[in-house]
């Protein structure tokens, strides 16, 4: 039988409740809370902070706090991204992120859903992994829902609600956010 842990990552219903997921969102919530308490001075502890919440990526991403996730362990991030002010990410499943990619603030990342069903929505959720590309620019406010793909190189305009894939090398914007032309160079 799978755990809780197991089944919500692989996108299956699962119970937040679960004691094993209560405490990775107490751990996570703790290192944000740790994380969001800096000053710009303390970039060192800021780096370490980052190295323990991040499943990869701490290392040389930079995340401008406030910033707030569910798990941080679900994130992947690859290298030299940045987070702006009051990005928030919803990890119950994979969020993947590739090599420059740039977050404006707000932006908000969610993984997570609920079933449509009120007394199923009592007890259980759901989600769907995220994967964002290399050098993609996600403009201030935006809002990736569960189960996106944006592509490579693409810029998301401010504002957008992102509610499936984006290919790569494109302009997208809007709500739904949808594609406006394509980028060259």
């Amino acid at each position: 039988m799978p755990s809780e842990r197991e089944k919500m990552l692989a996108g299956g219903l699962y119970d937040p409740l679960d004691p094993e997921l209560v405490r990775g969102r107490e751990r996570a919530r703790d290192l944000c809370w740790a994380l969001n308490a800096t000053r710009e001075a303390e970039q060192e502890e800021r780096r370490h902070i980052l190295q323990e919440l991040f499943a990869a990526g701490g290392h040389d991403v930079w995340v401008q706090p406030p910033f707030f996730c569910d798990y941080g362990s679900n994130i992947r991030l690859g290298r030299k991204c940045y987070f702006n002010f009051n990005c928030v990410v919803l990890d119950v499943c994979p969020v993947t992120v590739g090599d420059h990619t740039l977050f404006g603030p707000a932006v908000q990342i969610y993984t997570a859903t609920h079933p449509l069903d009120a007394e199923l929505r009592r007890t259980q959720e759901s989600g769907q992994p995220i994967t964002i590309g290399s050098d993609v620019w996600v403009g201030g406010g935006a809002i990736i829902l569960p189960g996106v793909t944006i592509g490579s190189r693409s810029v998301v305009g401010a504002g957008s609600v992102v509610t499936r894939d984006i290919p790569a090398g494109v302009l997208a914007a809007g709500n739904p956010c949808r594609v406006i032309r394509e980028l060259t160079g």
